[in-house]
């Protein structure tokens, strides 16, 4: 049987759909390594978790909603064929500071933490493009290192402010803050494949960035969440993949191992 581990934040992980196998993790049991997982009879170990930066894959234990995470990288089995990997946009604060954005909603969690008498939560100095580089290289080397043999599969963010968004409907800020994170998002995607071209050997990086041009926030098909008042009473994470999004990923995923077995008799 195939053996899969998956490491990641919450683009991996999958908060706010259903269903929710580990709700400290925010994690779905329909992430796209559960879904490929399934299409292939694999076994997996997930190990994302939302919130987490490349920090916390290769040697930073994570705090979420009151539980502790140890470092990803130390539950990738030794004998995994396949390590999806996605990561550093909480590094570079991108979904965090289109959260800022949202200033009534800054507001009233602050408000929150007040009442309940917690601190809230700091946000760290958001890494530029080469400390992400160099974040991601050493998270793709200990993946090596852990598991020689292994297909090490780097995928991208899915896009979320893409060429049908409108500012200030769509969106609560203008044009000029839309550039704004587009650039981070260009950044991250940069970063990325910076991180993964001396490691082509071993490691492989599926451009879902680009494959999702067309299905952000206010496109006809958006595969990820956005942020409406009626999305957030539904339980749906703004700024997110949505179960479609997942699905696409997967999908894309499922089509290159089978396309590409080498190494992976067991499929």
């Amino acid at each position: 049987m195939v053996k899969i581990a998956n490491l990641g934040s919450s683009f991996s992980a999958g908060p706010g759909i259903p269903p929710q196998i580990n709700t400290a993790a925010s994690r779905s049991g329909a992430n796209f390594a559960h879904l490929l997982a399934k299409r292939l009879n694999a076994e997996l170990t997930d190990l994302s978790v939302s919130g987490a930066t490349l920090l916390n894959i290769i040697d930073t234990p994570q705090v979420a909603n009151g539980q502790t995470f140890q470092p990803q990288i130390q539950g990738v089995p030794e004998d995994a064929d396949i390590v999806l990997v996605l990561g550093g946009g909480n590094d570079m604060s991108y979904v965090g500071g289109l959260f800022m954005e949202h200033s009534w909603m800054m507001t009233a969690l602050s408000l929150v933490n007040r009442v309940k008498g917690v601190s809230p939560p700091s946000m760290p100095k958001p890494a530029d493009e080469e400390e992400v580089v160099r974040r991601f290289g050493k998270v793709l080397d200990a993946v090596h290192a852990k598991a020689p043999k292994a297909r090490v599969i780097v995928i991208e963010y899915l896009t979320l402010l893409g060429p049908d968004i409108k500012p200030g409907v769509d969106v609560p800020f203008d044009a000029e803050r839309l550039k704004h994170h587009q650039a981070i998002a260009a950044k991250l995607q940069s970063a990325t494949t910076k991180a993964v071209e001396s490691r082509s050997d071993w490691c492989e990086r599926v451009p879902m960035a680009e494959l999702s041009q067309d299905h952000a926030i206010g496109s006809a098909e958006p595969w990820v969440f956005g942020c409406t008042a009626m999305e957030q009473l539904a339980g749906k994470t703004w700024y997110h993949p949505n179960g479609q999004g997942m699905k696409a990923v997967a999908e894309v995923l499922y089509e290159r191992i089978k396309k590409n077995r080498s190494g992976l008799s067991k499929i």
